[in-house]
């Protein structure tokens, strides 16, 4: 192994230890950001009654030994999905949750969407990528000059659906095939994700507050998902994870052969047959 190779699997030992350290859930952090806090006792789904650890002045508390717990497994899947190369699709459109959801994704190099749920964005995703070439084919007509041959409202018509598609794809640009998972905030806002992702067999990782209904998930995190502290408290945790198990691949890319790692891509990469 060369110098500059043995700098690089350094570097990546200490990313993975740095992730480890990181990543590791406190319960005295989480009970910090708030994230025990539930809902109103009457708004509760009984349902949450196991992650439920006592009522106080009318409001709820989570039992935080079990959202730790719970945090634990769920890293542990995400960070294999992560490690496989395949994506994980977080989805959160409230005002307090959107700008966290996009840094932590962003950061994991994970899709998302913030903005309003494209209706059939599951179901119906060969219509949504054709939205998305949509993007790349206007960009072309930029790049090879013939936008400048439009008239002048047709230009300004082409810029609209350019910005108006950006907003509400232009974070999903890169997911050329479905996700291996979703992960929510908010499953009764984000009820119509959930649904579809049902629908396919998706399995959906949550933030689970004590007014929804668990059973819609597969994997549940039991937090308080309005408070802006306590959702970047569990992202940053989450995508920590992630971004783990993508020092893992990295880390495993650099020690295959050249031929098992372009093999290794093209699976991860190659679009879905649905498309």
């Amino acid at each position: 192994m060369s110098e500059s190779e043995k700098g690089d699997a350094l570097l990546i030992h200490k990313n993975v230890n740095y992730y480890k350290m990181a990543n590791k859930v406190e319960v005295k952090e989480l009970l910090e950001a708030g994230v025990h806090f539930g809902h109103m006792t009457r708004k509760w789904d009984p349902n949450m009654a196991p992650y439920i650890y006592m009522e106080r002045n009318g409001i709820h508390i989570i039992n935080l030994y079990k959202t730790a717990a719970k945090i634990e497994e769920a890293n542990e899947a995400l960070k294999k999905i992560a490690a496989s190369g395949r994506k994980v699709l977080f989805v959160a459109t409230k005002k307090q949750a959107k700008d966290i959801v996009a840094e932590k994704a962003a950061a994991a190099n994970m899709p998302y969407i913030t903005e309003r749920w494209p209706g059939g964005m599951l179901t119906n995703f060969v219509t949504i990528r054709k939205a998305v070439k949509k993007m790349a084919s206007i960009d072309k007509m930029k790049k090879d000059g013939t936008f400048m041959t439009l008239s002048k409202k047709e230009r300004l018509q082409v810029d609209r659906l350019r910005a108006k598609l950006e907003k509400n794809l232009g974070s999903i640009a890169d997911m050329t095939r479905l996700p291996a998972a979703l992960f929510v905030v908010d499953i009764k806002a984000e009820h119509i994700a959930v649904k579809e992702a049902q629908k396919l067999n998706i399995p959906v990782f949550a933030m689970v507050d004590t007014n929804s209904d668990p059973r819609q998930v597969d994997f549940v995190i039991p937090a308080n998902d309005d408070a802006s502290k306590s959702i970047d408290k569990v992202l940053s945790l989450v995508s920590g994870a992630i971004i783990e198990g993508l020092s893992d691949r990295k880390s495993d890319k650099d020690e295959q052969p050249a031929g098992e790692v372009a093999a290794a891509e093209v699976e991860a990469t190659t679009p879905s047959t649905e498309e």
